[in-house]
């Protein structure tokens, strides 16, 4: 947990190329869509740094000198800044990170957590930090079980139970000094800025706050920060939150200790263990048992991506506990059985959803924290298990849910080896963002507080939302007649979906991707890569298509542009049953162009548009 090490520096050498993909629609866009360039500025003391002028959003970029794309504007010019002024895409992730605990607090911030993936281009290496929050050390499976029935989720969320320990800043600090070139002090600097000179409300912000209001309302300090006068921000006004930049100022002068063993994590604890309600609210707030203990016993972990190959790429995903990098190289592994290139959409779209339905049929039976449970990871992303289960898939019927799961160590061809058991609920707010620089470096960096506005709990003095992590956790077993591998324990990191995603062709990077969206991150990123490796979209093109979601459910989820459509109605008649989604997933991408240069992705819609960004732009 210690400051960053000097001698990172050397790791962020080393070039790459990428291969040639169908972009010719993309490139089209970049001069209509355009980005903002700027000479490297010259460094100035921080009391003299001037809050640069708000970046107009676009969903498409392209140049050299290294890439952001995330949600925010502000957020995606904080990583661009850092790159510009020498730093590498892990200094500038964590920059980019900072700053959206800032302009998308009720999806991300240091109150909650997850997965880092860094591809290393010097040594053609994938690597991973998994930064879940865990569960306090006298959690049991009866965490949220009361008089012997669970507590409804709404009830569960807003409540001091729900907090885990926070795995955010030990995720940046464990980056940068394995990786990065700058100290957290220097790549928390704009984010700073930023809470201290505020930001530009926009409508998505807006219009979640509002989604919160009743919850807001009965903290105070939450809602003194985001409930100004009682209500929402209007659109267009400045939201600053000094505290948090207090806190940011803090946290880079004494490191992440400051939180892990110093006077945030004490407040922390002392927050979640008697929340600050209102005393004219009428909620009952349940308090958490979460300790100094716990969070001094915290650690980010290091560990080896999942992989598989796909179509001659290679894909990375996160490792458990994250079921995403499974559960998309299951799916892939399925629809390699095939040909998606010439496929109908509708013969697309529906053996897409079916890979979908049956590896999260897998993924619910198999998938928990692999320290509490014996998780089968090579199993799941063998080619063998896959082929017994791609033979489940019927051109003219679908497959019925909960579809039972299979065993990957005694796999039955075209059959399911155990009890079926329905997918669990999951909260759909997270954040994502894709970063590479100029030495050909790439992360790609999913986080969150899980709900919007996780659980509605703020820091006092602090300055941010605490997460509502732990109510991933099936609250008992989704079926009694199966083993469920998510139930709470001591310490245990509940299982997440959170499905950052590295491509590699030649061992150099194709492109990554991934996205916010809770269990449809994983059908989001699924359907991104297929439209983009086999049916040709480019990366852009494949964030902005319509979504479809199946996740072992009788119903699958279907955006608006789908609703009513002619593909629909085909589906149906082979079997499919929908209902409406307003929503799925809000991905950003990057990918490296056969020039050398940087194309940067992100949507043009979802959630008011993202910001895709590079250094030095070009058409």
């Amino acid at each position: 947990m210690g400051r960053n090490r000097q001698t990172q520096r050397n790791r962020r050498t080393g070039r790459t190329r990428g291969p040639a993909l169908r972009i010719a629609a993309a490139l089209a866009v970049t001069a209509a869509v355009g980005t903002v360039s700027a000479a490297a500025p010259a460094p100035v003391p921080r009391a003299h740094q001037a809050a640069p002028p708000a970046a107009a959003k676009s969903p498409l970029a392209v140049g050299y000198g290294g890439a952001v794309a995330s949600v925010d504007a502000d957020a995606s010019a904080a990583g661009i800044e850092v790159l510009r002024r020498g730093g590498n895409a892990v200094d500038a992730a964590v920059a980019t990170a900072a700053a959206l605990g800032v302009t998308e607090p009720y999806s991300s911030g240091i109150g909650g957590g997850g997965y880092f993936l860094y591809y290393n281009a010097r040594q053609h290496r994938v690597f991973t930090v998994d930064g879940r929050e865990t569960a306090p050390h006298s959690a049991t499976d009866q965490l949220f079980v009361e008089n012997g029935k669970p507590l409804a989720f709404a009830d569960a969320v807003t409540s001091g139970r729900s907090v885990g320990v926070p795995g955010t800043a030990a995720t940046w600090q464990t980056a940068l000094d394995s990786w990065g070139s700058q100290s957290l002090d220097q790549v928390l600097r704009p984010a700073e800025r930023i809470a201290r000179d505020g930001f530009t409300v926009d409508a998505t912000f807006n219009a979640q706050t509002a989604a919160n209001q009743d919850r807001f309302k009965d903290f105070p300090d939450t809602a003194r920060l985001f409930l100004p006068g009682g209500q929402p921000p209007a659109v267009g006004s400045t939201l600053r939150n000094p505290q948090l930049a207090r806190t940011y100022q803090e946290l880079g002068a004494k490191g992440v200790g400051a939180i892990y063993h110093g006077d945030i994590g004490a407040d922390i604890v002392r927050t979640v263990r008697q929340p600050p309600v209102d005393p004219a609210a009428t909620r009952v707030v349940r308090t958490g048992d979460l300790t100094t203990a716990d969070l001094a016993a915290y650690r980010a972990k290091e560990q080896a991506p999942t992989h598989t190959g796909y179509r001659g790429l290679d894909v990375y995903g996160p490792a458990p506990s994250s079921s995403g990098g499974t559960t998309v190289a299951e799916a892939l592994n399925i629809l390699e059985h095939t040909d998606l290139a010439h496929a109908s959409e509708a013969q697309y779209l529906h053996h897409y959803l079916e890979a979908s339905r049956i590896a999260f049929a897998d993924r619910g039976r198999w998938v928990g924290d692999p320290a509490f449970e014996q998780v089968p990871t090579a199993g799941l992303t063998s080619k063998a298990f896959a082929a017994s289960r791609a033979c489940l898939i019927k051109d003219d019927a679908a497959l019925t849910s909960p579809l039972a799961p299979g065993d990957p160590a005694h796999p039955v061809p075209c059959g399911a080896t155990g009890t079926a058991a329905p997918t669990t609920y999951e909260g759909d707010n997270t954040t994502h963002l894709t970063v590479a620089d100029k030495w050909g470096n790439v992360v790609a960096y999913t986080l969150t507080i899980e709900q919007t506005g996780g659980s509605a709990i703020t820091v006092p003095g602090r300055g941010f939302l605490l997460n509502n992590e732990l109510t991933d956790f099936s609250f008992v077993p989704a079926n009694p007649a199966v083993h469920d591998p998510n139930l709470p324990g001591p310490g245990k990191r509940p299982r997440s979906s959170i499905s950052p995603t590295i491509v590699l062709k030649d061992g150099r990077v194709d492109f990554a991707l991934g996205s916010p969206g809770g269990a449809t991150i994983i059908t989001t990123v699924l359907q991104v890569l297929t439209e983009h490796v086999d049916r040709g979209l480019p990366l852009v093109d494949a964030i902005a298509a319509p979504r479809a979601s199946q996740r072992n459910a009788v119903n699958t989820e279907l955006e608006p542009a789908l609703w009513g459509s002619p593909l629909q109605a085909q589906l149906e008649a082979i079997g499919h049953h929908f209902t409406q989604n307003p929503e799925i997933g809000a991905a950003t991408g990057i990918q490296r162009l056969p020039d050398g240069r940087w194309l940067a992705a992100a949507e043009p819609v979802r959630r008011g548009g993202g910001s895709a960004r590079v250094v030095c732009p070009s058409t």
